[in-house]
């Protein structure tokens, strides 16, 4: 399918890697491949300018939206991009669905299967991966950060970094089955838009509505795992539900969310399934809440999004004033990193992502970049914010240090 559907200019593959963070999560694999209809958008996104776009176009629609920024995407991402598919491909445990705006569907999969099966793999080859700063520089801007807490400015600022290979060939494709293999979250897509791609890993949802009902599940608080001693992973494990620092950065998250949805849910509405969850991924342990609220059935996704992008967990509280130390202070764009992909259903459910532990990749200028941070509080010691740091991008470095 891979194969065939980089044949387009545009494609999305969404995937859950078989894991059950919602009872009713319907599919296990989306794909969305070539764009009858496509609307771009610049910074700041009129999200009124894509209301109507989707008004015109009733049906599904897949995209992303980009952390919001004046600066460029390095990797030539725009701020805002949601195209009408030609062909959709749903797949679940036990059956496969097809729709096509141009050909039946079994016209279709004889294209499909006619295709080579396997994806071409780059060759090998030594690329350092550079820092944008220093570990040095790094520490500073958090002992900087930690100034403007204490000063009662902020309560908790999400702080990122940038690591980039200037000039590397890759075929994304078969990249991205590595590092899903590697790495495989629930969250995870391929998405390309142009010379553009992301390869995703994620293992957070920005927010999801079935029918009446909107979920969102920050994640903040984050350990990494011991995979060769399983006693000592499950202390690890325990450590993180005891630690009260990872308890503070989520409590402030989940009362900002809370805050964003009460904006846009009824009144009384809004409460939390679930505070302080802890989730195993293929590398780390993490601290998940989930917060529902429920809108009235005429609510608009893109009012929803509009109210409550882009996602606490990746900005901090308060959120506009955070945002602010953002743009001035960390040393790259973010572009589509801390943004969103997801997809809108023909009768207005969606499902975002946050878009983290994934690669960026221009295919003309051949640059490749990634980005990792994290929540830093009054209580976080700078070291160990970096180390996080460091943690949180061990499988995209491992795959890039081996080629």
């Amino acid at each position: 399918m891979l194969n065939w559907a980089n044949r387009f200019n545009i494609f999305c593959l969404l995937q859950s890697n078989g894991y059950n963070i919602q009872k009713d999560d319907q599919y296990d694999i989306l794909l969305a491949v070539g764009a009858k209809q496509s609307i771009m958008l610049s910074h700041p996104v009129s999200f009124s300018e894509l209301k109507s776009f989707s008004t015109k176009h009733p049906g599904w629609l897949f995209g992303h939206l980009n952390y919001p920024s004046a600066q460029q995407d390095p990797t030539g991402f725009p701020q805002a991009c949601f195209f009408v598919p030609e062909h959709v491909i749903a797949i679940n445990e036990h059956q496969l669905y097809v729709l096509s705006s141009s050909m039946d569907a079994k016209a279709l999969m004889d294209t499909i299967e006619a295709c080579e099966d396997q994806l071409v793999e780059v060759p090998s080859a030594s690329h350092t991966i550079h820092h944008r700063i220093s570990q040095a520089e790094y520490l500073d801007k958090l002992e900087s950060i930690k100034s403007h807490l204490q000063r009662g400015d902020c309560y908790e600022i999400n702080f990122c970094q940038e690591f980039y290979i200037d000039s590397i060939h890759i075929n994304p494709l078969s990249l991205y089955q590595d590092l899903n293999c590697m790495s495989p979250n629930p969250f995870a897509a391929l998405y390309k838009n142009q010379e553009s791609f992301c390869l995703c890993a994620s293992p957070e949802r920005f927010l999801n509505r079935r029918n009446n009902t909107i979920q969102s599940q920050p994640i903040k608080g984050t350990l990494k795992r011991d995979l060769e001693d399983a006693d000592r992973d499950a202390m690890l494990k325990v450590h993180l539900t005891l630690s009260e620092k990872d308890k503070s950065e989520n409590v402030m998250i989940v009362d900002l969310v809370r805050n964003d949805l009460s904006r846009i849910c009824t009144e009384g509405s809004v409460h939390v399934p679930e505070l302080f969850g802890i989730y195993s991924f293929p590398q780390v342990h993490h601290m998940i809440s989930t917060i529902e609220g429920e809108v009235n059935p005429d609510t608009h996704w893109a009012d929803i999004l509009e109210v409550c992008f882009p996602m606490g967990s990746m900005t901090g509280a308060p959120k506009k004033k955070v945002m602010e130390f953002i743009e001035q202070n960390e040393a790259a764009p973010r572009g589509l990193f801390s943004g969103s992909i997801g997809y809108v259903t023909p009768t207005g459910d969606f499902d975002f992502n946050v878009v983290i532990r994934s690669i960026f990749y221009h295919q003309t200028s051949q640059y490749l970049r990634f980005l990792s941070g994290g929540g830093i509080t009054i209580q976080s010691e700078p070291e160990k914010e970096y180390e996080e740091s460091l943690a949180k991008s061990m499988a995209i470095r491992h795959l890039l240090s081996n080629g």
